[in-house]
């Protein structure tokens, strides 16, 4: 509460420089600032984590080992635009979409 106080306290001084170009730029340098911060530090990472996935479910075959969202582990059976058929063990299959496969497990 203390804080808030201060601040409308100092909103009501007046600056007395005359100078109201100044004293915009000076505040605006800082939420700039700010901006930059969170998009190198949050936002880019997040795109690029966001573009590999896609990338990874577009790469997607016939017979390559997954993991999905859930835990569950088997191999890709058939592919159409957006359904997976994936096989988690012998002659059992279940369908998923596309966004649903967390991972490809490397081929050992």
């Amino acid at each position: 509460m203390y804080f808030l106080g201060t601040v409308l306290a100092m909103a009501g001084q007046s600056g007395g420089t005359g100078g109201g170009q100044g004293n915009w730029y000076s505040s605006l340098l800082p939420l700039v600032a700010i901006f930059g911060i969170f998009y190198f530090l949050m936002i880019r990472p997040q795109q690029k984590q966001q573009k590999k996935h896609r990338d990874m479910l577009a790469a997607m075959k016939k017979g390559d080992k997954v993991v999905t969202r859930g835990g569950i582990h088997g191999t890709i059976h058939g592919i159409t635009d957006n359904i997976i058929t994936l096989e988690v063990s012998e002659n059992m299959k279940i369908k998923l979409t596309r966004e649903a496969i967390a991972s490809i497990q490397p081929q050992s």
